[in-house]
């Protein structure tokens, strides 16, 4: 299988699959026979705690982590993307659709990982649509939905809903005037 027909985004030298990755946990729960592993190091980890992980025709780039904790799920559709460094962490459930493209970096979490004070750990799902682009560095955080074709620009931090074919940027820098040094 020619990967530049199934992901026409990938640039030629990415698409020479190895078919390594690293795997932990329980392989019962993970259906991942489908996904293709792009070359480079560090290989991409998978760690299934009791959860379910369900992988259409998916790319993972060299760095990718993929983590379903006891009772979450994950599950991405046919033709996604996750560039080198994306981060996924399911313990409610994320749900990724097809033809999305998750650039360099990205964390896409649906737990706070613990509890805080006296607070209890709430996790909420994450639910990204069909044709999504989520730039580098950005992070989607529990409880969002983002619509079909929307794009997250790069450095983002996704804490609402986004509506489909929306377009979401991060907040520019202040910058203030310092007096010179005398």
């Amino acid at each position: 299988m020619n990967l530049n027909e199934s992901f026409p985004l990938l640039p030629d030298d990415l698409c020479q699959p190895t078919g390594q990755c690293q795997f932990k946990g329980d392989r019962a729960g993970a259906d991942i026979a489908r996904a293709r592993i792009g070359a480079g190091q560090p290989a991409p980890q998978i760690n299934n705690e009791a959860g379910r992980l369900t992988l259409g025709s998916v790319f993972l780039a060299a760095g990718t982590r993929l983590w379903a904790h006891k009772g979450g799920a994950l599950t991405i559709g046919d033709g996604t993307i996750l560039d080198a460094g994306v981060e996924i962490i399911a313990w409610a459930g994320v749900t990724i659709g097809i033809n999305c493209y998750l650039g360099w970096d990205v964390l896409v979490m649906d737990t706070d990982l613990h509890s805080v004070g006296d607070r209890p750990l709430v996790n909420k799902p994450v639910t990204i649509g069909h044709g999504v682009r989520i730039g580098a560095r950005a992070m989607i955080l529990k409880g969002v939905t983002i619509g079909d074709g929307a794009v997250i620009q790069p450095g983002s931090i996704v804490t609402r809903d986004v509506p489909a074919g929306a377009e979401v940027r991060p907040p520019p820098a202040a910058v203030k005037n310092r007096p010179a040094p005398a």
